[in-house]
């Protein structure tokens, strides 16, 4: 959205970086807003791990409104080079310099999360080194202020920040507070230690998922010379209920020294093809998620969190359910001063009856019903939709045309074409929550693809089909989308990626 210059501030004899937005970009208020805003809340912040904010203002170029901020210039390189650089002469950067540089990092938001400002963007592109080894965070422009009574342009239901950085909450859409930035940290240090993501796609929506459903591998399956202290560190940044997080910055900071002083750290020692990113294969488990509700621990750690290894000793969650659109919640969230409080989530654990044993005793019996009853529905309506296929009659749902061939395979499952989604859904689709002339993408998922067109065409809204091998679901049912539903969208002209159903096993 903009562009920086090395300029030289004449009054002060100095060097200094100017961010220019884009003349296209300037006509519009909102984005000289966001532009405005940053240079507010940064010029706020003073500490030495973050690029300081000297001056903003607004000068005319060719007629158009330029909006400028004078910037403190950082002689150096971002860390994803210094990440590249280590990375082809070790094959990751070495433990106790990504410990330390991470420190670092969270030193800065620290001094940012007191403020009430969320950074929203934590990523190497986003964090510099300088030629003495001095980690500067920038980019604060997507920060929310989170004290009570200041407007933000970025509410809960506005997805912001690079999809492989994104904390599960910021995926769905959720409000976001401290912990967020944490999330992406621990992402960030996977990344330093490993030389590669926990979660990659060739699509921003499959890595948006996997943040929500998928566990990460643990780094050391990655690279040998991981410690387990190494691995539990970020496997407790990378929990998908931000409550089972490190509290604050500060918190995982003296939790990332503790690791370095151990002194454990040798020359990283890399597996060659071992444990691939994980990809967002698990969409499908968003609605049904496995029957067995326990979330199992990321590989080769064998106690991703040990009551008091972080600090005070707190009881882990008894029954933890895997990660889903709610999240249990274990433990209570202190925010700092002005900020208000968290979100709720659904799906908290309930308090266990006086005489528990019995009921878990009974469990399997309970899921085993379950089960039975989930596998004769489903046998029931593919026996159902077949029927109707074989006489001719399109009312038990098989598409006109159809192949017969493929229906007869036990392991294909036919369309549903009563899945369908209102074409008001499109047309009357209410208002931004932050801008009147955009309206909230509806949802299309678990949605006959037909349906769906029918409905995006009485907007005009492009749609963008991709197969996904899922037997859970019909073929033709969408089971996923991009931008995610009460998204704010343009109301002329929207474009859709949905991934479809079809209907035949991965």
């Amino acid at each position: 959205m903009a562009s920086v210059y090395l300029a030289y501030d004449t009054a002060l004899d100095r060097q200094v970086a100017i961010k220019t937005l884009h003349t296209e970009l300037g006509r519009e208020q909102s984005f000289r807003e966001r532009f405005r805003r940053e240079a507010q809340a940064v010029a706020k912040l003073s500490h030495t791990n973050i690029v300081s904010v000297f001056d903003t203002g607004e000068d005319t170029l060719d007629g158009n409104l330029m909006p400028y901020i004078v910037m403190e210039y950082v002689e150096g390189r971002p860390l994803g080079s210094e990440l590249a650089e280590d990375v082809r002469q070790f094959g990751a950067m070495p433990a106790d310099k990504a410990l330390k540089v991470t420190g670092d990092v969270l030193a800065a938001l620290d001094a940012s999360h007191e403020m009430g400002l969320v950074h929203r963007d934590i990523k190497p592109g986003n964090v510099m080194v300088t030629g003495r080894g001095v980690v500067k965070v920038m980019d604060f422009g997507i920060a929310r202020a989170m004290q009570s009574g200041v407007t933000s342009m970025t509410q809960t239901g506005m997805v912001v920040g690079t999809p492989q950085y994104l904390s599960p909450e910021q995926a769905l859409g959720r409000g976001v507070d401290a912990r967020s930035d944490l999330y992406s940290v621990g992402i960030m240090l996977f990344q330093l230690l490993t030389g590669r993501l926990p979660f990659d796609a060739d699509s921003p929506l499959a890595i948006a998922y996997a943040h929500v459903q998928e566990e990460a591998v643990a780094p050391s399956t990655i690279n040998r010379s991981v410690t387990p202290a190494m691995d539990a560190l970020v496997a407790r940044a990378l929990k998908k209920n931000p409550n089972e997080r490190f509290p604050s910055a500060a918190a995982m900071r003296e939790e990332c020294a503790r690791v370095a002083a151990a002194g454990q750290t040798v020359a990283p020692v890399i597996i060659s093809g071992a444990a691939p990113a994980n990809s967002g294969s698990g969409v499908g488990s968003a609605v049904f998620p496995p029957l067995d509700q326990s979330a199992p621990a990321p590989q080769g750690v064998q106690t991703p969190y040990q009551p008091g290894a972080y600090g005070p000793a707190t009881p882990a969650p008894a029954a933890a359910p895997a990660p889903h659109y709610g999240y249990p919640t274990p433990a209570a969230y202190q925010p700092g001063p002005g900020a208000p409080t968290p979100p709720p989530y659904s799906l908290a654990p309930q308090p266990a009856p006086a005489g528990g044993g019995s009921r878990k005793r009974n469990m399997p019996v309970v899921i085993g019903a379950v089960a039975v009853a989930l596998l004769a529905i489903g046998g029931l309506v593919t026996a159902l939709s077949l029927k109707g296929d074989d006489s001719g009659d399109n009312a038990g749902g098989a598409e006109p045309g159809a192949s017969a061939e493929a229906a007869e395979q036990a392991d294909y499952k036919g369309p549903e074409r009563y899945r369908t989604i209102k074409a008001t859904k499109c047309s009357d689709a209410p208002e931004g929550y932050n801008d009147p002339s955009k309206v909230q993408a509806p949802s299309f998922v678990y949605k006959d693809i037909l349906s769906v067109k029918e409905c995006a065409d009485t907007m005009g809204w492009k749609i963008e089909e991709r197969p996904k091998a899922s037997a859970q679901w019909g073929d033709g049912i969408v089971v996923s989308q991009f931008p995610l539903a009460d998204t704010e969208i343009s109301e002329d002209d929207a474009s859709f990626i949905l991934e479809v159903s079809t209907g035949y096993p991965e």
